[in-house]
Protein backbone atom coordinates (compact mmCIF):
# COMPACT_ATOMS: atom_id res chain seq x y z
CA UNK A 1 0.00 0.00 0.00
CA UNK A 2 1.47 3.55 -0.62
CA UNK A 3 2.01 5.46 2.25
CA UNK A 4 -0.20 8.70 2.97
CA UNK A 5 1.12 12.36 2.33
CA UNK A 6 0.69 14.13 5.58
CA UNK A 7 1.68 18.16 5.56
CA UNK A 8 2.75 19.42 8.82
CA UNK A 9 3.10 23.06 8.85
CA UNK A 10 4.85 24.87 11.52
CA UNK A 11 5.57 28.93 11.79
CA UNK A 12 6.46 29.90 15.09
CA UNK A 13 8.46 28.44 18.50
CA UNK A 14 5.75 26.82 19.73
CA UNK A 15 4.50 25.58 16.88
CA UNK A 16 7.90 23.15 16.35
CA UNK A 17 7.93 22.10 19.42
CA UNK A 18 4.52 21.35 20.32
CA UNK A 19 4.82 19.56 16.36
CA UNK A 20 8.37 17.90 16.97
CA UNK A 21 7.19 14.87 18.43
CA UNK A 22 3.80 14.56 15.70
CA UNK A 23 6.68 14.99 12.90
CA UNK A 24 8.72 11.93 14.37
CA UNK A 25 5.89 9.53 15.25
CA UNK A 26 5.00 10.18 11.43
CA UNK A 27 8.18 9.32 9.92
CA UNK A 28 8.65 6.75 12.13
CA UNK A 29 5.21 5.25 10.94
CA UNK A 30 5.22 3.13 7.86
CA UNK A 31 2.13 4.16 6.67
CA UNK A 32 2.70 7.97 6.29
CA UNK A 33 4.74 10.02 4.65
CA UNK A 34 5.48 13.28 6.94
CA UNK A 35 6.13 16.80 4.78
CA UNK A 36 7.44 19.80 7.06
CA UNK A 37 6.74 23.29 5.66
CA UNK A 38 7.32 26.06 7.73
CA UNK A 39 6.25 29.59 7.19
CA UNK A 40 8.48 30.97 9.14
CA UNK A 41 6.04 33.53 11.05
CA UNK A 42 8.88 33.97 13.71
CA UNK A 43 11.68 33.24 11.70
CA UNK A 44 15.07 32.87 14.35
CA UNK A 45 12.83 31.46 17.13
CA UNK A 46 11.06 28.65 15.00
CA UNK A 47 14.78 28.15 13.20
CA UNK A 48 15.94 27.43 16.55
CA UNK A 49 13.55 25.33 17.78
CA UNK A 50 13.82 23.15 14.82
CA UNK A 51 17.34 22.50 15.27
CA UNK A 52 17.34 21.35 18.66
CA UNK A 53 14.75 18.68 17.67
CA UNK A 54 16.63 17.67 14.55
CA UNK A 55 13.66 19.08 11.93
CA UNK A 56 15.00 20.20 8.64
CA UNK A 57 11.64 22.13 6.76
CA UNK A 58 11.16 20.02 3.57
CA UNK A 59 9.64 23.69 2.21
CA UNK A 60 10.32 27.61 3.71
CA UNK A 61 7.63 29.64 2.62
CA UNK A 62 9.96 32.44 4.73
CA UNK A 63 6.75 34.80 5.72
CA UNK A 64 8.21 37.30 8.39
CA UNK A 65 8.91 40.66 7.61
CA UNK A 66 9.50 43.67 9.49
CA UNK A 67 6.65 45.38 10.80
CA UNK A 68 4.34 43.73 8.27
CA UNK A 69 0.30 43.96 9.64
CA UNK A 70 -1.71 40.54 10.36
CA UNK A 71 -3.64 41.68 7.12
CA UNK A 72 -0.90 41.61 5.43
CA UNK A 73 0.79 38.54 6.98
CA UNK A 74 -2.26 36.50 6.58
CA UNK A 75 -2.85 37.30 2.69
CA UNK A 76 0.70 36.58 2.34
CA UNK A 77 0.02 33.16 4.33
CA UNK A 78 -2.82 32.58 2.07
CA UNK A 79 -1.53 32.68 -1.22
CA UNK A 80 1.85 31.00 -0.29
CA UNK A 81 0.17 28.17 1.41
CA UNK A 82 -2.54 27.60 -1.27
CA UNK A 83 0.10 27.33 -3.85
CA UNK A 84 2.04 24.24 -1.44
CA UNK A 85 -1.51 22.49 -1.57
CA UNK A 86 -2.01 22.33 -5.47
CA UNK A 87 1.69 21.35 -5.86
CA UNK A 88 2.12 18.65 -3.14
CA UNK A 89 -1.78 17.54 -2.60
CA UNK A 90 -1.64 16.22 0.49
CA UNK A 91 -3.33 13.42 2.27
CA UNK A 92 -3.86 15.99 5.08
CA UNK A 93 -2.68 18.67 6.91
CA UNK A 94 -1.97 19.24 11.00
CA UNK A 95 -1.01 22.44 12.26
CA UNK A 96 -1.45 23.33 16.13
CA UNK A 97 -2.67 25.88 18.39
CA UNK A 98 -4.07 29.41 16.90
CA UNK A 99 -1.53 31.48 15.25
CA UNK A 100 -1.72 33.41 11.83
CA UNK A 101 -0.55 30.49 10.48
CA UNK A 102 -2.75 27.91 11.56
CA UNK A 103 -5.70 30.39 10.41
CA UNK A 104 -4.45 30.86 6.96
CA UNK A 105 -3.41 26.99 6.69
CA UNK A 106 -7.39 26.14 8.05
CA UNK A 107 -8.50 28.36 5.51
CA UNK A 108 -6.15 27.27 2.34
CA UNK A 109 -7.69 23.83 3.22
CA UNK A 110 -11.34 24.46 3.16
CA UNK A 111 -10.49 26.27 -0.03
CA UNK A 112 -8.69 23.56 -1.83
CA UNK A 113 -10.99 20.69 0.29
CA UNK A 114 -8.30 18.86 2.34
CA UNK A 115 -9.07 17.06 4.96
CA UNK A 116 -7.40 19.54 8.55
CA UNK A 117 -6.29 18.33 11.44
CA UNK A 118 -6.03 20.93 14.23
CA UNK A 119 -3.70 19.55 17.30
CA UNK A 120 -4.60 21.85 20.57
CA UNK A 121 -8.19 21.88 19.60
CA UNK A 122 -10.47 23.16 21.80
CA UNK A 123 -8.84 25.82 23.94
CA UNK A 124 -11.02 28.61 24.52
CA UNK A 125 -11.06 31.65 26.70
CA UNK A 126 -14.72 32.55 25.61
CA UNK A 127 -13.64 36.11 24.94
CA UNK A 128 -12.73 36.33 20.98
CA UNK A 129 -10.64 39.66 21.45
CA UNK A 130 -8.91 37.88 24.36
CA UNK A 131 -6.06 36.57 23.70
CA UNK A 132 -5.70 38.81 20.69
CA UNK A 133 -6.27 37.70 17.53
CA UNK A 134 -5.57 34.06 18.70
CA UNK A 135 -8.96 33.08 20.38
CA UNK A 136 -10.66 33.87 16.53
CA UNK A 137 -8.07 32.10 14.95
CA UNK A 138 -8.80 28.69 16.99
CA UNK A 139 -12.59 29.20 16.89
CA UNK A 140 -11.97 29.64 12.93
CA UNK A 141 -9.91 26.75 12.89
CA UNK A 142 -12.36 24.07 14.65
CA UNK A 143 -15.07 24.87 12.51
CA UNK A 144 -12.93 23.68 9.07
CA UNK A 145 -10.85 21.26 11.06
CA UNK A 146 -11.68 17.49 9.83
CA UNK A 147 -9.97 15.85 13.37
CA UNK A 148 -10.07 17.72 16.36
CA UNK A 149 -6.80 16.88 18.58
CA UNK A 150 -8.30 17.91 21.97
CA UNK A 151 -5.19 18.47 25.17
CA UNK A 152 -8.01 17.30 28.06
CA UNK A 153 -11.66 16.47 28.74
CA UNK A 154 -12.30 20.27 29.26
CA UNK A 155 -11.07 20.92 25.64
CA UNK A 156 -12.94 18.25 24.67
CA UNK A 157 -16.29 20.09 26.23
CA UNK A 158 -15.55 23.08 24.96
CA UNK A 159 -16.42 21.98 21.50
CA UNK A 160 -18.89 19.86 21.92
CA UNK A 161 -20.89 23.07 23.37
CA UNK A 162 -19.40 24.35 19.86
CA UNK A 163 -21.44 21.95 17.88
CA UNK A 164 -18.76 19.58 16.88
CA UNK A 165 -19.84 16.13 16.10
CA UNK A 166 -18.54 13.83 19.23
CA UNK A 167 -16.52 11.43 16.63
CA UNK A 168 -14.40 13.89 15.42
CA UNK A 169 -12.61 14.97 18.43
CA UNK A 170 -10.10 13.05 20.22
CA UNK A 171 -8.56 13.30 23.70
CA UNK A 172 -4.96 12.80 23.41
CA UNK A 173 -3.04 14.51 25.58
CA UNK A 174 -0.49 17.53 24.79
CA UNK A 175 2.24 17.13 22.81
CA UNK A 176 4.36 19.84 24.85
CA UNK A 177 4.67 17.14 27.25
CA UNK A 178 5.42 14.80 24.84
CA UNK A 179 8.20 17.03 24.20
CA UNK A 180 9.14 18.05 27.45
CA UNK A 181 9.70 14.61 28.57
CA UNK A 182 11.82 14.13 25.85
CA UNK A 183 14.17 17.23 26.68
CA UNK A 184 14.73 16.12 29.92
CA UNK A 185 16.13 12.20 29.03
CA UNK A 186 18.69 14.58 27.25
CA UNK A 187 22.23 14.96 28.93
CA UNK A 188 22.42 18.68 30.10
CA UNK A 189 24.97 21.30 31.54
CA UNK A 190 24.68 23.40 34.93
CA UNK A 191 21.50 24.77 35.13
CA UNK A 192 21.68 28.83 34.92
CA UNK A 193 18.73 29.29 37.66
CA UNK A 194 21.25 27.23 40.48
CA UNK A 195 23.67 27.07 42.53
CA UNK A 196 23.99 30.88 43.96
CA UNK A 197 21.61 30.18 46.82
CA UNK A 198 19.43 32.96 45.78
CA UNK A 199 15.60 32.15 44.89
CA UNK A 200 14.93 32.62 40.95
CA UNK A 201 12.26 34.29 39.17
CA UNK A 202 12.18 33.42 35.37
CA UNK A 203 9.80 35.80 33.58
CA UNK A 204 8.76 35.57 29.83
CA UNK A 205 6.48 38.12 27.81
CA UNK A 206 5.73 37.91 24.25
CA UNK A 207 1.83 38.31 24.02
CA UNK A 208 0.47 40.69 21.96
CA UNK A 209 -2.33 41.95 24.57
CA UNK A 210 0.97 42.57 26.83
CA UNK A 211 2.56 45.33 24.75
CA UNK A 212 2.23 48.70 25.80
CA UNK A 213 1.02 49.75 29.35
CA UNK A 214 0.43 45.86 30.62
CA UNK A 215 4.19 45.05 30.17
CA UNK A 216 5.64 48.70 31.83
CA UNK A 217 3.43 47.45 34.69
CA UNK A 218 4.48 44.20 34.44
CA UNK A 219 8.27 45.68 34.54
CA UNK A 220 7.80 48.24 37.56
CA UNK A 221 6.14 44.90 39.62
CA UNK A 222 9.49 42.75 38.44
CA UNK A 223 11.67 45.62 39.93
CA UNK A 224 9.78 46.24 43.06
CA UNK A 225 9.92 42.49 44.20
CA UNK A 226 14.29 42.84 43.64
CA UNK A 227 14.54 45.75 45.38
CA UNK A 228 12.22 44.87 48.25
CA UNK A 229 13.87 40.86 48.38
CA UNK A 230 17.49 40.47 48.70
CA UNK A 231 17.49 36.74 48.30
CA UNK A 232 15.93 36.86 44.87
CA UNK A 233 16.89 37.41 41.25
CA UNK A 234 15.32 37.49 37.79
CA UNK A 235 16.69 35.79 34.79
CA UNK A 236 14.37 37.02 31.74
CA UNK A 237 14.95 35.88 28.23
CA UNK A 238 13.59 38.97 26.59
CA UNK A 239 11.31 38.10 23.68
CA UNK A 240 13.27 39.93 20.54
CA UNK A 241 9.95 41.86 18.99
CA UNK A 242 10.83 45.35 19.65
CA UNK A 243 7.17 46.12 21.18
CA UNK A 244 8.97 43.62 24.26
CA UNK A 245 12.78 44.47 23.82
CA UNK A 246 13.06 47.97 24.23
CA UNK A 247 10.93 48.80 26.76
CA UNK A 248 12.18 45.81 28.81
CA UNK A 249 15.40 46.60 28.57
CA UNK A 250 14.52 50.41 29.28
CA UNK A 251 12.65 49.66 32.74
CA UNK A 252 14.87 46.61 33.82
CA UNK A 253 18.27 47.00 32.53
CA UNK A 254 21.31 47.53 34.39
CA UNK A 255 20.21 46.07 37.79
CA UNK A 256 22.46 43.66 39.53
CA UNK A 257 20.19 40.82 40.43
CA UNK A 258 18.11 41.25 36.81
CA UNK A 259 19.20 39.31 34.52
CA UNK A 260 18.20 40.03 30.71
CA UNK A 261 19.28 37.61 28.18
CA UNK A 262 18.06 36.20 24.72
CA UNK A 263 15.67 33.43 24.18
CA UNK A 264 17.05 30.36 24.56
CA UNK A 265 17.35 27.16 23.19
CA UNK A 266 14.28 24.94 24.70
CA UNK A 267 16.18 22.32 26.24
CA UNK A 268 18.24 24.85 28.01
CA UNK A 269 15.02 26.59 28.97
CA UNK A 270 13.31 23.74 30.18
CA UNK A 271 16.46 22.97 32.21
CA UNK A 272 16.19 26.90 33.53
CA UNK A 273 12.43 26.21 34.42
CA UNK A 274 13.33 23.34 36.55
CA UNK A 275 15.48 25.01 38.81
CA UNK A 276 13.26 27.88 38.95
CA UNK A 277 11.71 28.87 42.19
CA UNK A 278 8.62 30.73 40.40
CA UNK A 279 7.31 31.43 36.81
CA UNK A 280 6.02 34.45 35.98
CA UNK A 281 4.55 34.47 32.48
CA UNK A 282 2.03 35.03 29.77
CA UNK A 283 2.82 31.87 27.87
CA UNK A 284 0.36 28.72 27.05
CA UNK A 285 2.86 26.19 26.98
CA UNK A 286 4.62 27.20 30.26
CA UNK A 287 1.06 26.72 31.87
CA UNK A 288 1.55 23.35 30.47
CA UNK A 289 5.06 22.62 30.65
CA UNK A 290 5.83 24.06 34.76
CA UNK A 291 2.56 22.18 36.69
CA UNK A 292 4.50 18.98 35.44
CA UNK A 293 8.10 20.06 36.37
CA UNK A 294 6.58 20.82 39.78
CA UNK A 295 7.33 24.65 39.47
CA UNK A 296 4.21 27.16 40.54
CA UNK A 297 3.10 29.71 37.70
CA UNK A 298 1.71 32.94 37.96
CA UNK A 299 0.17 33.85 34.61
CA UNK A 300 0.75 37.71 33.43
CA UNK A 301 -2.66 37.36 31.86
CA UNK A 302 -6.50 38.11 32.45
CA UNK A 303 -7.52 35.64 30.76
CA UNK A 304 -6.39 31.97 30.12
CA UNK A 305 -7.35 29.13 28.01
CA UNK A 306 -5.76 26.68 30.06
CA UNK A 307 -8.13 26.38 33.42
CA UNK A 308 -6.80 22.50 34.55
CA UNK A 309 -3.98 23.67 35.89
CA UNK A 310 -5.63 26.62 37.40
CA UNK A 311 -8.24 24.05 39.24
CA UNK A 312 -5.40 21.50 40.41
CA UNK A 313 -4.06 24.52 42.18
CA UNK A 314 -0.99 25.00 40.78
CA UNK A 315 -1.15 28.25 38.09
CA UNK A 316 -2.67 31.10 39.46
CA UNK A 317 -3.70 34.01 37.16
CA UNK A 318 -2.66 37.64 38.57
CA UNK A 319 -3.57 39.43 35.64
CA UNK A 320 -1.19 42.76 35.06
CA UNK A 321 -1.64 45.10 37.35
CA UNK A 322 1.38 46.27 39.07
CA UNK A 323 0.37 45.96 42.92
CA UNK A 324 -1.31 42.22 42.64
CA UNK A 325 2.03 41.25 40.71
CA UNK A 326 3.98 41.98 43.53
CA UNK A 327 1.53 40.71 46.11
CA UNK A 328 0.61 37.42 44.05
CA UNK A 329 4.62 36.64 44.34
CA UNK A 330 5.42 38.36 47.77
CA UNK A 331 2.98 35.60 49.49
CA UNK A 332 4.86 32.28 47.65
CA UNK A 333 7.79 34.09 48.82
CA UNK A 334 6.80 34.61 52.55
CA UNK A 335 4.33 31.62 52.99
CA UNK A 336 5.95 27.99 52.68
CA UNK A 337 2.86 26.41 53.01
CA UNK A 338 1.26 28.17 50.20
CA UNK A 339 4.27 27.57 48.17
CA UNK A 340 4.27 23.82 49.12
CA UNK A 341 0.25 23.95 48.44
CA UNK A 342 1.31 24.93 44.45
CA UNK A 343 3.73 22.47 43.87
CA UNK A 344 2.56 19.38 42.59
CA UNK A 345 4.40 17.39 40.26
CA UNK A 346 1.48 15.52 38.26
CA UNK A 347 0.51 17.68 34.81
CA UNK A 348 -2.82 17.20 33.54
CA UNK A 349 -1.88 17.98 30.22
CA UNK A 350 -0.69 13.90 29.26
CA UNK A 351 1.74 11.47 29.61
CA UNK A 352 4.01 11.67 27.04
CA UNK A 353 1.87 10.01 24.14
CA UNK A 354 -0.14 12.13 22.52
CA UNK A 355 1.81 12.39 19.18
CA UNK A 356 1.80 8.35 18.98
CA UNK A 357 -2.08 8.91 19.71
CA UNK A 358 -2.27 11.21 16.75
CA UNK A 359 -0.60 9.08 14.53
CA UNK A 360 -2.51 6.08 15.23
CA UNK A 361 -6.00 7.80 14.91
CA UNK A 362 -4.52 9.00 11.33
CA UNK A 363 -3.48 5.63 10.41
CA UNK A 364 -7.17 4.29 11.17
CA UNK A 365 -8.74 6.38 9.33
CA UNK A 366 -6.87 5.96 6.50
CA UNK A 367 -7.28 2.29 6.89
CA UNK A 368 -10.31 2.57 6.24
CA UNK A 369 -9.78 4.75 3.43
CA UNK A 370 -7.83 2.30 1.36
Amino acid sequence: MSQRKIVVVVGTRPEAIKMAPVIHALRRSKQFACQVVATAQHRELMDQALWEFDIEPDLDLDMMRANQSLSELTSRLLTAFEQTLLESRPDAVLAQGDTTTVLAVALSCFYQQIPFGHVEAGLRTGDIANPFPEELNRTVASRIAKWHFAPTQKARHNLLREGIAEQAIHVTGNTVIDALLHSLERPHEADEASGDGQRVLLVTLHRRESFGVPLLSICTAIRSLVERNDDIRVIFPVHPNPNVKGPVEAALGGHPRIELCPPRGYHRFIRMMKSAYLVLSDSGGIQEEAPALGIPVLVLRNETERQEAIEHGMVKLVGTGSDDIVQAVQQLLDDANHYAGMIRQESPYGDGNAAERIVQILAEYFSTCA
